[in-house]
């Protein structure tokens, strides 16, 4: 049978590599853990999100394997630089060239080379502010589900971390801040929060929340709002002036207003 991917054989000996590769990397790290465990996260998102959407057999192992490795390069950015922080690494395009540079580590991986460019692009891709520039109708599929993918498990991820591993602070420290302007002006705008205009704690919580208006796929809404997701996201935090607590129940209002006009327009 001419496929890319055993349903369980080739999946499974990408997993086994992964594992072999995570041995290099101190397990024990908090953040290294949570990315560990983040992955694991990713890999079942897309599956979910693929079969919700009727995705044929071979589209759901090849989201799989995207998930598996979507991450890959931030371990390195974590033992160097002990920080998730874009200014240290740029994490996605890293993890493409580790894994499709001259050494080609991405056939510990996937031994079929055919999916090379479309698993390159779907893991370079991942984490820009905007997804651009794709052509073929494919590769734009799994760049848009691996990036649903990562912000579905994400929300388990903000919900379930220490706020310390997360932001360096607990729950009452991120809640101490002011959003600033150009926060909440993206936010109003149901857009995505540009790093660069993020100032306080509370502005990096506000755009963990804010980045759910860039969920490509209604079956991912489906599953955020099955588990009550960005409700649930926004009162883990106490916000301590009453200005912070009344925008982010604003936001809250209207991103769930959002996310059912888009379920209802499911086509």
């Amino acid at each position: 049978m001419d496929k890319l991917l055993d349903l369980t054989r080739d999946f499974d000996a990408a997993k086994a590599a992964f594992e072999a590769y995570l041995d290099e990397y101190d397990r024990a790290d908090d953040k290294i853990h949570l990315k560990i465990v983040h992955t694991y996260g990713v890999v079942d998102a897309a599956e979910d999100i693929a079969r919700r959407m009727g995705l044929d057999e071979e589209d759901v192992q090849l989201a799989k394997v995207i998930g598996l490795l979507h991450d890959i390069g931030r371990f390195e950015q974590i033992k160097r630089f002990d920080s998730f922080e874009p200014g240290t690494m740029e994490h996605a395009a890293y993890g493409a060239q580790l894994l499709f540079g001259p050494e080609k580590m991405i056939r510990r991986f996937v031994k079929d080379d055919r999916f090379d460019s479309l698993i390159c692009t779907a893991i370079e891709k991942h984490s820009d502010f905007k997804l651009e520039g794709i052509t073929d109708e494919r590769t734009l599929l799994h760049a848009k589900l691996i990036r649903d993918a990562d912000k579905l498990d994400n929300c388990r991820v903000k919900l379930e971390e220490s706020m310390e591993t997360l932001l360096g602070v607990d729950e009452k420290g991120v809640g101490e801040g002011v959003i600033a302007p150009k926060v909440w002006e993206s936010c109003m705008a149901k857009e995505s929060v540009l790093s660069s205009d993020r100032v306080s704690k509370v502005d990096y919580w506000i755009s963990y929340i804010a980045q759910y208006y860039d969920i490509n796929f209604p079956e991912t809404y489906e599953i955020m709002r099955e588990h009550d997701y960005v409700k649930r996201i926004m009162d883990r935090v106490p916000y301590a002036l009453p200005e912070t607590q009344e925008k982010m129940d604003i936001l809250a209002a209207e991103m769930e207003e959002y996310m059912d006009e888009r379920i209802r327009n499911k086509k």
